[in-house]
């Protein structure tokens, strides 16, 4: 009996240590959640903190969010086009086998005024050289009317007689004078009557061509046209349409036709032939690389619509087809404090986007370097946490 007291006396002290030790464990337990709460307490759950040095890495810029006044967009397609005035066609001036200059007929290549490009010969034709038999008709010619003037004098011949051999020799005089100049060694050269590059060629090389055929197409780029195609649907809203933004396929810069010298120069009262769209024509300074008959994301600008919040398309981020931007919350000399937001955005120009909702004003919003704020908050471990 005694030994059975001793055993369950025995019991009891264990299971009391075991539930001091227990409460112990609670205790630091709470402690580490006191720890994790104060923690909280300084950097809520779900911001993302950066040093200076980070903001400052990554270039991280902000701008305050305001209402203010945003233009309706049409957005369709369209494409970069050569003025009438800037373009040009280098036709052949004498019948034979073209032969381009070294580079000449390259598409993109560079004309100077007054350039040779290519030379025609018909030396080895069956007809020979237009040139030389220019010269042969045009001496043959002043031969006949010297000696109409003499037997003319005479009253040998008629007056109608001498005239007719006298405008023969004027003919062939202008045709052989024409040639002469341009005649070399290879045949007659074709030179260019401007500058410009070559936008296309339409005769091959060593093909026969006749006097007029067109050889090249030169373009000068110092004045583009940009074509939009409006869908016929749209037409109504044609009318608010004062200017439009443009962005080259492959190339995520939109260029502002307002910044280009840009001017609407005239829309369509009617589709285009066998399409549902009308054309709407702009002109502007081409002052970068742009090449004509490239296709281009166009965003017309229509009438001005006030209270709208807009921020560069730069802002935005984008996961799983929802929209995000980083708010600016607070910033010291030592570190800066960012929100990730969920937001709707609406119509964009191209270079701004409308926030429908998740922004109000007077918030500042990252709008430079957003996708460093991006990666601090996937690569950043909470203090104290290094497990």
């Amino acid at each position: 009996m005694r030994k059975k007291t001793l055993l369950a006396a025995a019991a009891l002290v264990f299971a009391l240590t075991a539930c001091t030790g227990h409460s112990d464990g609670h205790e630091a337990h709470d402690g580490h959640g006191d720890t994790h709460e104060a923690h909280g307490d300084t950097h809520h759950y779900g911001e993302i903190v950066m040093t200076a040095q980070q903001v400052r890495d990554g270039g991280i810029a902000t701008e305050t969010a305001r209402r203010g006044g945003f233009r309706n967009v049409i957005r369709v397609g369209g494409e970069l086009q050569a003025t009438a005035e800037g373009e040009h066609t280098i036709v052949a001036t004498a019948d034979g086998i073209v032969t381009y200059t070294d580079g000449a007929a390259n598409e993109g290549a560079q004309l100077r005024a007054g350039q040779t490009v290519a030379t025609i010969s018909a030396r080895h034709l069956q007809d020979g050289d237009p040139v030389e038999k220019a010269r042969i008709a045009y001496e043959t010619a002043k031969g006949e009317y010297e000696r109409a003037a003499v037997l003319y004098d005479r009253h040998v011949i008629s007056a109608t007689e001498y005239e007719g051999l006298r405008e023969r020799c004027e003919t062939t005089r202008l045709a052989y004078h024409a040639l002469a100049p341009r005649h070399t060694a290879n045949g007659t050269a074709v030179t260019a009557p401007a500058g410009g590059y070559v936008k296309s060629r339409m005769a091959r090389q060593w093909a026969y061509v006749s006097v007029g055929d067109p050889l090249l197409v030169v373009t000068q780029t110092r004045r583009l046209q940009l074509r939009a195609e409006l869908p016929e649907r749209l037409a109504g809203k044609m009318r608010g349409v004062t200017s439009a933004n443009f962005r080259c396929a492959g190339d995520t810069t939109t260029y502002r036709l307002a910044t280009l010298n840009g001017r609407l120069v005239s829309y369509g009262r009617s589709r285009t032939d066998n399409t549902f769209y009308i054309p709407v024509t702009f002109e502007f300074d081409n002052i970068g690389s742009f090449i004509a008959g490239a296709f281009v994301e166009v965003f017309l600008l229509a009438d001005v619509r006030d209270g709208v919040i807009a921020v560069p398309n730069t802002a935005l981020t984008e996961e799983q087809g929802i929209h995000y931007i980083y708010i600016r919350k607070t910033a010291t000399k030592t570190e800066a404090v960012f929100e990730k937001r969920e937001v709707t955005p609406g119509a964009t120009d191209g270079t701004r986007t409308e926030i429908l909702s998740g922004l109000k004003g007077g918030e500042e919003v990252v709008t430079r370097g957003a996708v460093h704020v991006k990666l601090a908050a996937v690569t950043a471990v909470p203090e104290g946490h290094t497990h």
